[in-house]
C-alpha cells in the first residue's frame, strides 16, 4: 500500500501523524510511504531522518494525497485540502465531525472513506487513539489555567498553590475521564484545591480513592455545577460523549456567578465545547473575554508540544495503521468490531450515528 503523510496545515499545528520510527515499520512490511517535504520539522524530525527510515519525500501536498491509497494525518482536513479528497481514498485521522458540519458534507460528497481516531474503541470500550492526546490536553489544561490566572495575561492574579496563610486556587473540573483525571493530577500537584464533577458515581469513587490532596468530588448536575463555579478561580471543561457534540454544561447566564477574571479552559472545544460561550481559538490568539470571564478555546492544544504529542499518538495509532495497510480497511475492520466503530464516512454514506444525529442526516450502518 502507498501511505501518504502530508504536512499539517491547521493554524499553529506542528504535529505529524507518524515519526520516522513508525515509517520504518511500515517500510519493513513492504509499504511505500510518501512524506511531504518538511512535514516533520515542527516536531523536530528532519526530511533526512524520514529518508533514512525508507520514506520518499514529495514536494507538494497535492502529490502526497494524489499518489496515496491511504492518507494518515493528525487533524481533520482543512478547506485547502478538500479538493484532494476523492472516492477510493482512505483517510485515517482525528475528524471530530459532530462539530464540523461543512467538513462532514464535503467528505460525503467526495466519496472518501474516513476513519476517525476518536471513535475507535478497544475491547473494554475505551478510546485508545484519543487517550494519548487526552492525557496531553488534560495535563496542559491545568498548566494553562495556572498561567492565565496571572494578572498580566488577564487573570485574577491567583497562584495555583497559594502560600502559607493564603488559600490556593480553586479549580473546577467538569468530567472525570482521561482529560479530567490528568488535569486534576497536575492541578493537585501544583497545590490547587480541586473539585471534580461527573455523572458516573463509580468513576467518582475511583478518583476519590486514588487522588489525594485538596480534592473533592461532586455529582454533576445544574445545581452542583453552579455552586462550584461560583467560587472557582478556574474551570477546566473535560466532557466527552464519544463521537458526539459536547453538552453545554455552563450557559452564558451562569458566567455572571463566576468570579471576575476567572478562567475557563474548555478542552472539549474539539467537540463543540461544554461551555455555551466557547469558540475555537488558536495558539497565536488563544483567549477572549465574555462577561468578565477569560476563555481559552484552542482546538489543538497538544499541538503546542508537538514532539511529545507526535510520539505519544504514534505509540497508539501505529498498530492500527499497520492493520489497515497489511489487510486493507474492510478486512481490518471486519476482524475488530471496536476498530470498525472508527468508520464515520464510507462511499458517500454517513456511518456514525452520533454525527448523523448532530446534523439531522441519514445514518447508514455498515456491516463489516
Amino acid at each position: 500500500m502507498i501511505i501518504g503523510i502530508p504536512k499539517e496545515i491547521k493554524v499553529d499545528e506542528h504535529r505529524i501523524a507518524l515519526p520516522p520510527g513508525g515509517v520504518r515499520e511500515l517500510v519493513r512490511y513492504g509499504h511505500q510511504v510518501l512524506v511531504e517535504q518538511n512535514a516533520g520539522v515542527g516536531s523536530g524530525f528532519t526530511d533526512d531522518e524520514y529518508r533514512k527510515a525508507g520514506a520518499t519525500i514529495v514536494y507538494t501536498a497535492e502529490e502526497t494525497w494524489r499518489r496515496a491509497h491511504m492518507v494518515i494525518k493528525v487533524k481533520e482536513p482543512q478547506s485547502q485540502e478538500y479538493p484532494f479528497m476523492r472516492e477510493g481514498l482512505l483517510l485515517f485521522t482525528y475528524l471530530h465531525l459532530a462539530a464540523a458540519e461543512e467538513l462532514t458534507h464535503k467528505m460525503i460528497a467526495s466519496g472518501i472513506t474516513g476513519i476517525a481516531y476518536e471513535t475507535v474503541e478497544d475491547v473494554n470500550g475505551r478510546l485508545p487513539l484519543l487517550e494519548p492526546m487526552s492525557e496531553v490536553a488534560g495535563r496542559m489544561g491545568a498548566q494553562i489555567a495556572a498561567y492565565y490566572l496571572e494578572k498580566h495575561v488577564g487573570g485574577r492574579g491567583v497562584l495555583m498553590g497559594g502560600v502559607p496563610g493564603v488559600l490556593p486556587a480553586h479549580v473546577a473540573i467538569l468530567g472525570g475521564g482521561t482529560v479530567g483525571t490528568h488535569a486534576a493530577k497536575v492541578a493537585l500537584g501544583m497545590g490547587a484545591r480541586v473539585t471534580l464533577l461527573d455523572i458516573n458515581i463509580e468513576r467518582l469513587r475511583y478518583l476519590d480513592d486514588v487522588l489525594h490532596g485538596r480534592f473533592n468530588t461532586l455529582y454533576s448536575n445544574v445545581g452542583n455545577i453552579a455552586d462550584t463555579i461560583a467560587s472557582a478561580d478556574a474551570v477546566i471543561g473535560a466532557v466527552l460523549i464519544t463521537g458526539a457534540k459536547a453538552p453545554k454544561l455552563i450557559t452564558r447566564d451562569m458566567l455572571s456567578i463566576m468570579p471576575r477574571a476567572s478562567v475557563i479552559v474548555d478542552v472539549a472545544v474539539d467537540q463543540g465545547g461544554c461551555v455555551e460561550t466557547t469558540k475555537p481559538t488558536t495558539h497565536s490568539d488563544p483567549t477572549y473575554v465574555v462577561d468578565g470571564v477569560l476563555h481559552y478555546g484552542v482546538a489543538n492544544m497538544p499541538g503546542a508540544v508537538p514532539r511529545t504529542s507526535s510520539l505519544a499518538l504514534s505509540n497508539a495509532t501505529l498498530k492500527y495503521i499497520l492493520r489497515l495497510a497489511n489487510l486493507g480497511f474492510e478486512e481490518a475492520l471486519s476482524a475488530d468490531p471496536g476498530f470498525a466503530k472508527g468508520l464515520n464516512i464510507h462511499q458517500g454514506k454517513l456511518t456514525y450515528k452520533a454525527v448523523a444525529e448532530a446534523f439531522n442526516l441519514e445514518y447508514t450502518p455498515v456491516a463489516m
